[in-house]
C-alpha cells in the first residue's frame, strides 16, 4: 500500500494550480493524506480524482465544512495506525514527553505513524514508538518564496513501514538535497 503525503498547499494564494510534477508523483497511490493549510476546497477536488484524499484541517482551512476535512484523523492501513493532523510540537522546541502528551490528546487511537504539516519544513522522526512525518510544502518550502518543494509517501507492506520525502523538480521527483534521500524502514 503506497499513501501519498502533501501539506501546507495553500492553494489558490500560493499557486493557482498545483506543480504537475506533483499530481503526476501521485499517480497509483492508494490514498493521499493532505496535513492542511489548502485554504480551498479545488486542491482536494483535484488530488481525489487520483486517490481517495483526506485533510486534516489547518489554521488556513478555518470555514470549510466538508467530510474529507476534520481536525484530526486516525486511519488503519495494512495493521498500521496512522494518524493525520496539521500541526505537533517540535522535537527542536519540546520534549519526547511532550509530544506524546499532545498526540495522546488529540488521538483518540494508539499511533504507529503521524503525518504533519504546519511548519514548511520537511522532516522525519522516530518519537519513542511513533514514525513523524513531515511532507513539507510543495509550493513554500521553508516558508520562502514560491518554488518547487517537497512531498512524501509513506509504503506500508506486511507490517513494515517505509518513508520517504522527496523534491519536486521540473522534470518529476528527486532526492531531496538537505535530507538525501530518506527510505528508513520502522517495524
Amino acid at each position: 500500500m503506497r499513501l501519498g503525503l502533501i501539506a501546507d498547499t495553500h492553494m489558490p494564494g500560493s499557486l493557482q494550480d498545483l506543480w504537475p510534477e506533483a499530481i503526476d508523483a501521485f499517480d497509483g497511490v492508494d490514498s493521499i493524506l493532505h496535513a492542511g493549510d489548502l485554504h480551498t476546497l479545488d486542491i482536494v477536488d483535484e488530488l481525489g480524482q487520483i486517490a481517495p484524499t483526506y485533510v486534516a484541517r489547518g489554521n488556513g482551512d478555518v470555514g470549510i465544512i466538508d467530510d474529507r476535512l476534520q481536525d484530526t484523523w486516525c486511519f488503519e492501513f495494512d495493521g498500521i495506525k496512522v494518524g493525520l493532523i496539521h500541526r505537533l510540537p517540535s522535537p527542536e522546541r519540546k520534549s519526547p514527553a511532550s509530544i506524546n502528551k499532545y498526540i495522546e490528546r488529540h488521538f483518540d487511537c494508539k499511533l504507529d505513524v503521524v503525518v504533519f504539516g504546519h511548519t514548511h519544513f520537511e522532516g522525519l522522526y522516530q518519537l519513542d514508538d511513533i514514525l513523524c512525518i513531515n511532507p513539507g510544502s510543495p509550493t513554500l518550502p521553508r516558508n520562502q518564496a514560491l518554488k518547487r518543494g517537497t512531498l512524501g509517501f509513506l509504503d506500508i507492506d506486511d507490517g513494515q513501514i517505509s518513508a520517504t520525502i522527496l523534491q519536486i523538480t521540473e522534470t518529476g521527483l528527486s532526492s531531496h538535497e538537505s535530507i538525501v534521500p530518506i527510505q528508513t524502514s520502522w517495524v
